[in-house]
């Protein structure tokens, strides 16, 4: 089962699209990539992991206007993308 965040939407699914907004920007895709220590192959054979999606969205948390123009962009509060990452924690 999957774990649900305020909207409805499962944890790993807003974390997915977020990864997909942040990969989007070459520039912002590299400093995850360094920030992160995951190499595009990891990316690409662990994506689906939780470890991996909570990852992800830490790092926009800790550039707030990110993780603002993130959510903006997914149409969903940031209190989602940061719920989303506790979630995908504990999974």
């Amino acid at each position: 089962m999957r774990a649900q965040d305020t909207n409805g939407e499962a944890a790993d699914a807003l974390a997915l699209r977020a990864l997909v907004w942040t990969l989007a920007e070459p520039q912002r895709a590299m400093r995850l990539l360094d920030t992160t220590g995951l190499a595009p192959h990891d990316l690409r054979t662990r994506i689906g992991e939780p470890s991996v999606l909570a990852a992800a969205l830490l790092f926009l948390e800790s550039y707030e206007p990110d993780l603002i123009a993130c959510a903006e962009s997914l149409g969903v509060p940031p209190a989602a993308l940061v719920d989303a990452r506790a979630t995908l924690e504990t999974l």
